[in-house]
């Protein structure tokens, strides 16, 4: 009798401390102290953030001096929209050590023409800018590649391109996730750099990529939006290989 009383509280015990850690570990996540990935500074020297309106009022010295290298800031979206925190980002971003690149979130609803003419009427070159970045994303209704016309969006996605470097004289960058490079990018943009979203796993075995999205779920100092996170990302090459690119 003794011995299985014994086993119980053996049993009980390590099922609450398997409760514990869970909990623990998932209070850790959501405060963006723990991630699951964590590139090797070693390998990937250059680290930089994306940030929108979400992020709200940053202070740009204290945001930059984490060991921030760069910044892509949201500066329109479809035909229409601009990011109303972009201008005030923009310039004052500009005015510290990072290196800065726009991005522009991709509409499958608008012409091409009209979203290229947006981004380059909102975002004026500054010094060392990196090249301009299309986010290509599904989102609301259009959740799968059946929910899109495949051939017209690709010609959509092509005016931009051609027309933004035109525009700034260098390739833009494509923004990425598993599903719009396969269904959109991967056959047809390899003229393209890519910037690819992979927060849970490194970058697929096979994919070249220039920028990696790994962690959505950041916390730094120097903001003050409704969003608690930010998302980070590396450079694939060097310090030396950074300062030089395009």
């Amino acid at each position: 009798m003794n011995e299985n009383k014994t086993a119980k509280k053996i049993i009980l015990t390590v099922i609450i401390a398997i409760i514990i850690s869970a909990v623990v570990f998932a209070l850790l996540f959501f405060f963006g102290v723990l991630h699951f990935n964590n590139p090797d500074p070693n390998e990937y020297p250059i680290v930089g953030v994306d940030v929108s309106h979400y992020q709200g009022d940053i202070d740009w010295e204290t945001l930059s001096a984490q060991n921030i290298d760069f910044a892509f800031i949201k500066a329109t979206e479809g035909s229409s929209l601009i990011d109303p925190c972009f201008m005030k980002n923009w310039s004052a971003a500009a005015k510290t050590k990072i290196r800065i690149g726009a991005y522009h979130f991709f509409s499958f609803e608008s012409s091409g023409e009209q979203q290229a003419a947006l981004f380059s009427d909102t975002v004026e070159s500054v010094d060392e800018m990196l090249p301009p970045v299309i986010d290509v994303e599904y989102y609301g209704r259009f959740k799968t590649k059946a929910d899109v016309n495949l051939p017209e969006i690709k010609n959509k996605l092509r005016l931009i391109v051609d027309i933004l470097t035109e525009e700034y004289g260098v390739k833009p960058i494509l923004y990425c996730d598993e599903k719009t490079y396969a269904d959109i990018i991967k056959d047809d943009f390899s003229d393209c750099d890519l910037w690819y979203r992979s927060v849970y796993t490194s970058v697929p075995s096979g994919i070249e990529w220039t920028f990696w999205q790994y962690s959505s779920r950041h916390v730094l100092k120097g903001y003050s939006g409704k969003e608690l996170y930010i998302d980070m990302n590396v450079f694939a090459g060097t310090k030396e290989d950074f300062y030089s690119y395009p």
